[in-house]
């Protein structure tokens, strides 16, 4: 009787476990936990792009003009297996063989490590001798030695104001162009 009764529980038993085991792998919810969800979240940290305070850079070209751009905060990132700064308090200065500097700072800017070239974006702020240009958007391209600035532009200068759409400046001869995006539609000069 003892050994009837014996198996019968070893029986029971194990049909329990049985049933745990299949409820616990088919019906079971499993609740997602914060400490999860934290642990989730820094694996995912470890996947996103570099954050980087005070980052400088600063290049020195052949024909003796230097670049030095800095930011208060970059995240270095990969677009098409191009390295690219995307950079938020940026303050840059180009000085060119003859030493005049160009300074430019504005909120954001995107800058390309490979090449140098920089989109600098939003409150943009560029001084050149007594010469002040606000706008919202430049590009400084050091492959065809060009520097677009576009997008509400004022022009603080000695002699005056003045409000265009686009201004482009070649680095290498300084030669500037200055028009408006409709041909119909002029520069507005303000003389002191």
């Amino acid at each position: 009787m003892k050994k009837k009764f014996l198996l019968q529980i070893l029986l029971l038993i194990i049909i329990l476990v049985i049933c745990l085991l299949f409820y616990n792998k088919y019906l079971f919810e499993k609740k997602i936990t914060n400490t999860e969800i934290l642990q989730k979240e820094k694996v995912d940290e470890k996947n996103t792009n570099n954050l980087i305070k005070n980052l400088r850079y600063d290049v020195k070209f052949e024909n003796d003009t230097q670049y030095i751009i800095t930011s208060d905060l970059s995240e270095i990132t990969y677009i098409d297996d191009e390295e690219v700064v995307l950079m938020q308090g940026v303050d840059a200065i180009f000085k060119d063989e003859e030493g005049s500097i160009l300074s430019i700072s504005s909120n954001k800017a995107i800058f390309k490590n490979s090449s140098y070239n920089t989109i600098f974006e939003k409150g943009i702020k560029i001084s050149y001798l007594d010469n002040i240009i606000k706008s919202q958007k430049l590009i400084l391209n050091f492959e065809e030695n060009i520097v677009t600035i576009s997008d509400n532009i004022i022009y603080e200068g000695v002699q005056g104001l003045m409000k265009t759409d686009n201004i482009t400046i070649d680095l290498v001869s300084k030669d500037v162009e200055i028009f408006m995006n409709n041909n119909n539609d002029k520069v507005e000069i303000e003389s002191k």
